[in-house]
């Protein structure tokens, strides 16, 4: 939720906006039922500095960041502890792993900017090409939007490895989009492979956290800011948020693309269910086959 993210940016705040950042975490009810004064006077600073604190999390001033931060205390799921434990039974890692992955998709709700996921579309929409790139878990996620993305009828394609993506992006051109994604947003093969778009023409969407080396080098940044789960035990969040930003952005493309690109998918569709169809013939038993003969 909000408050997770709050915390991975701790570092990258102002000394000052810290002391907010902190005072906020201690006590996020205060900061949702009391007024800028009471944060200000909590924190041990001025109310200007909230405001800065607030513009630096990306929210237009303090009554933004209130309202989000009311809106994702309002949807948090209560009561259930999310940190794992050796003692955990399967009924513990049933519902705190859920539990998390609902709060992750609920904020991700409440924060993604529709208007960063409209100019993402805009350059999606009259692409010659799209390929995405992802290294590690981000290249799952990658692999998942090519197959998402190539029924709509645009050529897509995936990469992984970072000498493949650094390759492809040095053949791009004005035309092309390169969807970039990433969980930290610091890789420095990924980064260099983006460089090496742009420096070609392409367009470069950018699904990672906000305030990164690869957003500052993004055409158009979707932010996903989600707090980073260590354990290594427990699924990644942001994760799970970048396949839904997919998904979101896949159903927006074929949309935009209009009839035919959904006449398009229909046909791809019936292919397949055409190829499990004669798959099953070779499943059947020869007593099977000697009854429909």
């Amino acid at each position: 939720m909000l408050l997770d993210a709050l915390r991975t940016q701790l570092d990258s705040l102002s000394k000052s906006e810290r002391k907010v950042a902190q005072a906020v975490l201690r006590d996020p009810t205060l900061a949702v039922a009391g007024n800028i004064t009471a944060l200000a006077k909590s924190a041990q600073v001025s109310e200007p500095t909230v405001v800065r604190f607030c513009r630096t999390l990306g929210y237009g001033g303090w009554q933004e960041f209130k309202l989000k931060l009311a809106q994702a205390l309002a949807v948090a799921l209560p009561g259930v502890n999310e940190t794992l434990t050796p003692n955990d039974l399967a009924t513990d890692l049933v519902a705190k792993i859920c539990s998390r992955s609902i709060n992750a998709l609920l904020d991700l709700r409440n924060t993604l900017d529709p208007a960063a996921i409209e100019r993402a579309l805009d350059l999606l929409a009259p692409a010659r090409k799209i390929e995405f790139y992802g290294q590690g878990s981000s290249g799952i996620v990658a692999t998942d939007a090519q197959h998402k993305f190539f029924r709509s009828g645009v050529p897509a394609v995936a990469y992984s490895d970072p000498h493949i993506h650094s390759i492809a992006a040095s053949l791009l051109k004005k035309g092309d989009v390169v969807v970039a994604i990433s969980q930290r947003g610091n890789s420095v093969a990924l980064l260099r492979s983006v460089q090496l778009a742009r420096k070609g023409g392409a367009a470069v969407i950018a699904l990672s956290p906000s305030g990164t080396p690869l957003a500052e080098l993004a055409t158009v940044l979707v932010p996903i800011d989600l707090h980073f789960h260590t354990d290594p035990y427990t699924p990644i969040s942001a994760r799970l948020a970048h396949l839904v930003v997919i998904d979101i952005l896949a159903v927006g493309l074929a949309l935009r693309r209009g009839p035919e690109c959904r006449r398009q998918m229909q046909h791809a569709q019936k292919a397949l269910q055409k190829m499990d169809m004669q798959f099953d013939s070779f499943l059947r038993t020869p007593h099977q086959l000697d009854e429909e003969n």
